[in-house]
């Protein structure tokens, strides 16, 4: 299993506590990531999104290429996976920005999220077009046609609905061979479909082990009738390691206190329209996003192993978790979970 964490560039994943320790700030971000690295993490996930999702639109938010770039300069094995929204990037240029990014400290060491946009309200404020669920995804799909060409061809020309480069040529190229990972998540047909044709990874929303295996299973048939390689699997995951099951148990409720004055819960309806899910999302679930508590990781520590552990025999080979205080927690799932004294 690989362990990754969520990039707190919004502050913070709780919509009901203001302020959580972990400030959107590079200091912060920077301090997490080196340490990250130290204590036997593997990948980061750097989110994009211009307004806070989670504090509420006004409050800070890092941006994900800046952030990613120079975090990769002060750290020495860590994955950078960094969102990208076709919406709201030129393909030629944004595989551009990725290929140098993928040459910084060392080198090899990013990969792309790919998400289609949902939030209406931070296209119209940034001056970005917000389109139809299925037509984002059409977009995509040639987004990633000119990234993944001008990635591995001297040369490219293409004419699309969405696109259009003539005879273009992009060097230095990645350093990752073929070309760095693309991992992608959603939940309706059109995501699915896409996803296994184009991408290298599959990330999902939290869920339980049995129900994220039937989900694997089914990718992995997709891949299967278009003669693909095997992809790699990720799921999101809210952490709650402790010594007893009510100690755990009194965390949850703490974390899931939503109100629905909470500045957070202003874009709640916005990302259920925007989204089509396979399950409905309760506001206690949206509380950590990402379903994150869905997936279980709640417990005391022999406890989480053993889920680890069905996630791992589901067919899970990365785990992306979220955290509060991020730091400090996740120092806590390192000596507890993913090197635990004595096992």
């Amino acid at each position: 299993m690989r362990y990754g964490y969520w990039l707190p560039v919004f502050g913070g994943w709780l919509r009901n506590v203001a302020d959580e320790g972990m400030a959107a700030s590079w200091e912060y971000s920077k301090r997490l990531a080196r340490r990250s690295e130290q204590i036997g993490y593997d990948l980061t996930l750097v989110a994009e999104l211009n307004l806070n999702d989670i504090k509420g639109e006004d409050a800070p938010a890092l941006d994900a290429w800046t952030t990613a770039a120079a975090l990769t300069a002060v750290t020495d094995r860590l994955e950078y996976m960094v969102a990208v929204r076709p919406t709201f990037h030129n393909p030629a240029l944004l595989a551009k920005q990725a290929a140098n990014i993928d040459g910084i400290g060392g080198g090899g060491r990013l990969s792309l999220n790919v998400v289609s946009s949902w939030w209406k309200d931070e296209a119209t404020q940034y001056g970005v077009g917000f389109e139809q669920h299925d037509d984002r995804y059409g977009r995509t799909a040639e987004w990633l046609t000119v990234v993944d060409n001008l990635w591995k061809r001297d040369r490219f020309t293409f004419e699309g609905k969405y696109y259009r480069v003539t005879d273009t040529a992009l060097a230095p190229k990645p350093v990752t061979r073929p070309r760095p990972t693309i991992y992608a998540g959603g939940e309706s047909e059109a995501a699915k479909e896409l996803i296994a044709r184009t991408c290298d990874a599959y990330v999902m929303h939290g869920d339980p082990p049995e129900r994220v295996a039937a989900k694997v299973a089914d990718m992995r048939a997709r891949r299967d009738r278009l003669g693909l390689p095997p992809m790699r699997y990720g799921v999101a995951a809210y952490a709650v390691v402790r010594e007893t099951e009510a100690e755990a148990a009194a965390e949850v409720g703490r974390i899931t206190d939503v109100k629905q004055s909470a500045a957070g819960y202003k874009n709640y309806q916005q990302w259920l329209a925007g989204t089509q899910l396979e399950q409905r999302v309760s506001l206690e679930d949206y509380s950590v996003s990402n379903r994150g508590l869905r997936a279980g990781l709640i417990g005391t520590p022999g406890r989480v192993r053993d889920r680890v552990a069905a996630f791992a025999a589901a067919g899970v080979d990365l785990l992306l978790l979220q955290c509060s205080p991020q730091l400090e927690e996740m120092e806590r799932f390192a000596d507890r979970v993913i090197r635990p004294a004595g096992l």
